[in-house]
């Protein structure tokens, strides 16, 4: 142990710095990821920091010990004064999801994380909440973080008009973030000239109930409004399983 002190962290003072910065690349990749959890490598780097910042004190370098210390304290500071503000902004973490389970009658997909060039394979099963036709199908993709998502749909349609997302809880049918998900799902459609037809989410929505590693099932409805009219209709749906976006 003492020759390797002495050979990575005395007589290589730039070893400890080389490791924070990579505990940083790594902590941001990691986010969203099923790994370690992030904040791990990043208490890690900081930790060797420190350490070696110390263990160079006491070996008479002490412009590199107290360099090292000091940004290292620095860098806990600035943590903690993010975690405070943040907090003070967005209050507690959010707690929608803590007693939530998955209900065991229900057919649940997981979202994919790559976009899929063909329909997947039609299904009609109403008995577990799954409601699709041999014209319109749907699937779901996660995004770069938990609780962001994008879709495809299949469809035919003789009619031109937006579709839009609703999603609900399955155990308490409560509408999660209404606004959000419905203004950042819509997509418009085109008559679609009696074929069946690909149309894509732009970009991501955001599902802002419960945390990251909070599972829980929802349903995700797809509804349309024509052109010529004002009444909307559902078009199909599918149950997932999925997790709100960490404010």
């Amino acid at each position: 142990m003492n020759t390797f002190i002495k050979k990575y962290i005395i007589e290589k003072w730039w070893v400890p710095p080389l490791t924070f910065i990579a505990s940083i690349i790594i902590f941001f990749a990691t986010i969203g990821i099923d790994v370690f959890p992030p904040k791990l490598f990043l208490i890690f780097g900081v930790a060797v920091l420190f350490l070696g910042g110390v263990i160079q004190i006491f070996n008479n370098r002490r412009l590199v010990g107290f360099l090292n210390v000091g940004l290292s304290v620095l860098i806990l500071s600035f943590i903690a004064i993010l975690v405070f503000s943040f907090n003070s902004l967005y209050g507690p973490t959010d707690s929608f999801a803590n007693d939530l389970e998955l209900p065991y009658n229900v057919l649940l997909e997981k979202p994919l994380n790559d976009r899929v060039d063909n329909s997947p394979a039609l299904i009609k099963n109403e008995n577990n909440g799954e409601i699709l036709t041999h014209n319109i199908n749907f699937q779901l993709y996660n995004s770069y973080q938990p609780g962001l998502y994008e879709y495809d749909l299949w469809i035919r349609s003789d009619q031109s008009g937006t579709v839009f997302l609703k999603v609900y809880e399955i155990t308490q049918e409560i509408l999660l973030s209404p606004s959000s998900v419905m203004n950042e799902s819509s997509i418009r459609i085109e008559n679609t000239q009696g074929k069946i037809k690909k149309f894509s989410s732009k970009d991501d929505f955001t599902i802002y109930e419960g945390d990251w590693g909070q599972p829980y099932g929802a349903r995700f409805e797809v509804w349309f409004i024509p052109d010529d009219k004002n009444e909307e209709k559902k078009l199909v749906q599918k149950n997932y399983i999925i997790e709100g976006w960490m404010r």
